[in-house]
């Protein structure tokens, strides 16, 4: 098949092409991300291949399916930026990466934990400088800590497996437990009990209407305060605005982000020579206690080959049978 691919960096390049070795489909690269602006580059293709942030609306499915366009192949295991139902009255298949490696996004997190709690980011810069005070650098045992794991599939239970290994006691919402997680020790309550309960909180759960804003005002005036608050799941299960409040009232004590809800124009770009415009963003970047790193968690070699060879496999299977093999209901995006 021609495959137009949308949001292409070099290693996106270098995996997807040593994936197709063994399937020799026509790939077409491009920078750009998949817009109405830019839906004329997949003009010729048979199939597109999308990221998470590309704009895979109803004008753009419409533009998809007017060039005689079928399947959407996506580099990711989320679905929010399709539109579903959109597809379905256009007649193409949406098909995505169900999972490429749980541990890449899990052992992210730790990072980000570990590096908020003991600011190693803060003391690599120190030292550099000949700065060796320990002020400012006070962080706390993981070890009889409570932590709560929101969203207990394969990543979640694997940041659980890590967290009860540093000794936490955790505790988890989910809306269907995981009993891998409850033969470790795992202990599932409500959100009502979970916020007050947590010293540090992690978020692992799809961004649907059900976990739009999960973490909104209400939630934060809920929290334990000084409390710790990690999302490596998408943007929009935080309300930005929320969290900002929480920071300057001290009710979360440190936060460290990896996605953003308004990330689109921003992450996976180098924007180092330019303005960000984006108050809210910049807002976040002034406190000393917010860690971010853009859209990173998922960026390991293992985790790279594995969404190249699914989407490959997706690809492949569609061109014979007309179905893919991880393909997305319109139920599934509902959450």
């Amino acid at each position: 098949m021609h495959v137009a691919i949308f949001s292409t960096k070099s290693y996106d390049r270098q995996f997807l092409s040593a994936a197709n070795a063994a399937y020799c489909h026509k790939l077409s690269f491009f920078d750009a991300r998949l817009s109405a602006e830019t839906i004329q580059l997949a003009t010729g293709a048979e199939a597109v291949c999308a990221f998470v942030n590309d704009e895979v609306d109803r004008d753009v499915l419409a533009g998809l399916a007017s060039r005689g366009i079928r399947l959407v192949a996506l580099r990711s295991a989320g679905v929010n930026n399709v539109d579903l139902e959109a597809a379905q009255r256009e007649g193409i298949t949406v098909a995505r990466v169900p999972a490429y490696s749980p541990y890449a996004v899990a052992e992210h997190t730790m990072a980000l934990i570990l590096t908020l709690n003991r600011k190693t980011h803060r003391a690599y810069n120190r030292v550099r400088e000949g700065n060796f005070a320990l002020e400012g650098l006070l962080g706390f045992d993981l070890n009889a800590k409570t932590a709560g794991v929101i969203g207990t599939g394969k990543i979640g239970e694997i940041v659980a497996k890590i967290l009860t290994g540093f000794g936490c006691n955790v505790l988890a919402y989910d809306v269907r437990p995981n009993p891998a997680c409850e033969a470790m020790g795992v202990r599932y309550v409500s959100m009502e009990e979970l916020f007050p309960s947590c010293d540090l909180i992690t978020l692992h759960c799809p961004l649907t209407p059900a976990t739009h804003h999960l973490i909104n005002a209400e939630a934060v005036r809920r929290l334990k305060p000084g409390v710790m608050l990690v999302n490596t799941s998408r943007g929009g299960v935080v309300d930005t605005r929320a969290v900002i409040k929480g920071l300057k009232d001290g009710t979360i004590g440190s936060l460290g982000l990896d996605v953003y809800e308004e990330e689109t124009d921003l992450f996976f770009e180098d924007l180092s020579n330019r303005f960000i415009s984006d108050d809210v963003f910049a807002r976040l970047l002034t406190f000393p206690n917010v860690l971010m790193t853009g859209h990173q968690a998922f960026f390991t070699k293992e985790a790279l080959a594995n969404i190249a060879e699914t989407t490959m496999a997706n690809i492949t299977a569609f061109e014979a049978s007309g179905r893919a093999v991880h393909e997305v209901t319109v139920e599934r995006g509902r959450g």
